[in-house]
């Protein structure tokens, strides 16, 4: 079962996408707050984020770059439905390209349909699986050599 973390300080978005995402096999775990939110992603392996911006408790765009931080190799989609700073709306129309310096995955705008975010989360996730391939057979690459490795956090 894919397990995803949710971090959104508004509980009615947190327990409607928990909801949605539990109807279509996902485990999910909510956090209200970006402390929350990391203290949840050390606690429990996740394949996937989906993180609020902004949040009360931190400036906008920080809380995709320490989550992003945190677990780099863990696809993050930025959710918001605030009025995004500098009028760059573009950013939030779930262009790959445009999300990426950001530290996030994708991006949408709030409110989405619960079919365009389990579309975005199924991109998101196939598009992991190549590259947590890679990062196995690296690993086990620089196991074989004796190397030490820098600690990746990945879901599984």
């Amino acid at each position: 079962m894919r397990r995803i973390l949710v971090v959104d300080d508004d509980p009615h978005v947190g327990r409607a996408i928990q909801g949605w995402l539990r109807d279509h096999g996902f485990q999910v775990q909510l956090a209200d707050s970006s402390a929350d939110g990391l203290t949840a992603l050390d606690r429990f392996g996740v394949d996937l984020m989906i993180v609020d911006v902004p949040m009360p408790d931190i400036s906008c765009f920080e809380s995709i770059r320490l989550f992003h931080a945190r677990a780099p190799a863990v696809p993050l989609i930025a959710i918001s439905g605030s009025a995004v700073p500098n009028g760059s709306e573009a950013a939030w129309t779930g262009r790959p390209e445009l999300a990426g310096p950001l530290g996030a995955t994708r991006c949408l705008r709030k409110p989405f349909k619960p079919a365009t975010l389990l579309d975005v989360i199924d991109e998101c996730l196939s598009q992991a699986v190549p590259h947590r391939r890679y990062a196995a057979m690296l690993g086990a690459v620089m196991n074989a050599l004796g190397e030490p490795q820098s600690d990746v956090r990945m879901g599984s």
